[in-house]
């Protein structure tokens, strides 16, 4: 008896430790939870408060003040002198410490601790090779450059975050970098911050694109690849010239080129799986100025795009073979330059899970669920992908898309017109992605 009273005994203190611990994570996790709701309730208060302060007239006047000078003033990739000087001016008055010179015209701006986590946000400073058509008060002054990509937007955008950021410097819970960065338009100016060492001490970073296909007020993204790789091409096809009534007496450079250009559209169509996007593209023809005459030489040239870093070497080597091979079928000689050292690959924009979910978290709070999208992969080329190569990255787009003021018209083009409403968004956005980034660090 004695025996089976101890046995109930410790049968019953274990049940007792057992119930004290289920009661104990219950509470804990009830503890959690109800901690984990505030945290949210206050961010969502701190988020609404970011966009009332962007949306501020005062605080927009000065965001579409700046936009409209550097529109008035665009610049191509590693000349952003005058756009640059402005950024610092605008980081002097706000009292924000920067390095610069990074990349020949870039800057770094640092706003908190001074501390980690280090959480990084990123706009792209330089201007397109084309004449604005668009007649305003504001359109380009230097002819043959505009802002036909919405740089000027994006540059913006951190310039409003960066004075939203500074108000709350004190508050933060590490540190938020501004990359200003330069080139992004073929020169792979994102590759350079790196190479310099801009980004060594960052854990994560943001990054916004206009996107004039998405209504002004909406976000949209994707997790995983969301851009292409890219690689440029240009070949040189050396024959004999002659007169068009003896063309046997030449080797001609058109017929061999006809054949080259017919030929890699096949590197998609046959070579690809169909279920895996590729592109390969003859943008241009160089070559001959009379129609009886058959030239000495002719010149092509194009890109060629994968959603992996395979499928681009693939292309490159395959590209190589048919030009060179095509070449010799129809008697002439070929040279091909993949301009590597002047304009840089680009691997794929690839989101992080957690970074996507995060920065989704805050647009859904900003600016509600259902203004928040998934956006499907698109083959065009950001060199943003450096940075996703190097950290967890996050890659949105923003809508400015606005039938009343035609803001509808795609990116490079020579009639953009962007909506400024946008810009208030952007910047809230921007800052609510890093606060909240910091916020969660440091839990």
């Amino acid at each position: 008896m004695k025996e089976k009273g101890r046995l109930l005994l410790s049968i019953g203190s274990i049940w007792l430790c057992f119930l004290t611990l289920s009661l104990s994570e219950q509470y804990m996790t009830s503890a959690c939870a109800q901690k984990e709701k505030r945290r949210e309730s206050e961010m969502g208060l701190l988020t609404r408060q970011l966009l009332e302060s962007a949306r501020d007239a005062d605080f927009f006047d000065w965001m579409k003040t700046i936009r409209r000078r550097i529109h008035e003033y665009p610049e191509l990739a590693f000349d952003e002198h005058k756009t640059s000087q402005l950024i610092r001016a605008e980081l002097d008055s706000l009292g924000i410490r920067y390095s610069w010179p990074v990349a020949k015209t870039g800057l770094v701006a640092s706003i908190g601790s001074g501390y980690p986590p280090w959480f990084c946000l990123r706009a792209d400073m330089d201007a397109l090779p084309l004449q604005e058509l668009v007649e305003w008060e504001h359109k380009s002054k230097y002819n043959g450059k505009m802002h036909a990509c919405g740089h000027d937007a994006h540059i913006t955008m951190l310039l409003g975050a960066a004075k939203l950021l500074q108000r709350r410097k004190d508050d933060l819970k590490g540190t938020v970098k501004l990359v200003f960065q330069p080139a992004e338009e073929g020169y792979a100016g994102a590759y350079h911050m790196l190479e310099e060492g801009a980004l060594n001490e960052i854990e994560a970073i943001f990054g916004l694109h206009v996107w004039p296909t998405l209504p002004t007020g909406m976000i949209a993204s994707r997790p995983g690849p969301i851009l292409a790789g890219s690689g440029r091409f240009l070949a040189t096809i050396h024959g004999k010239g002659g007169h068009a009534a003896i063309p046997h007496e030449s080797k001609d450079p058109v017929l061999a080129a006809s054949f080259m250009i017919l030929a890699l559209q096949q590197l998609v169509s046959r070579e690809t799986n169909p279920l895996e996007p590729r592109v390969v593209t003859v943008g241009f023809v160089e070559g001959g100025h009379a129609g009886n005459v058959i030239p000495e030489s002719i010149r092509f040239g194009g890109t060629f795009r994968s959603m992996t870093s395979e499928g681009l070497l693939f292309l490159q080597q395959r590209i190589k073979e048919v030009i060179e091979t095509q070449a010799i079928v129809h008697r002439c000689s070929a040279t091909l330059d993949f301009m590597e050292e002047k304009m840089r690959h680009y691997p794929a924009t690839i989101n992080d899970e957690k970074m996507y979910e995060h920065a989704k978290i805050a647009g859904e709070i900003l600016l509600g669920k259902e203004n928040v999208h998934l956006i499907p992969m698109g083959m065009a080329a950001e060199d943003f992908s450096f940075y996703s190569q190097k950290m967890p990255a996050a890659f949105f787009v923003i809508g400015i898309k606005n039938e009343s003021i035609k803001s509808n018209k795609p990116l490079h083009s020579p009639e953009f017109v962007l909506d400024e409403e946008a810009l208030p968004i952007g910047a809230a956005l921007h800052a609510s992605v890093a606060i909240s980034y910091l916020e969660g660090s440091a839990l």
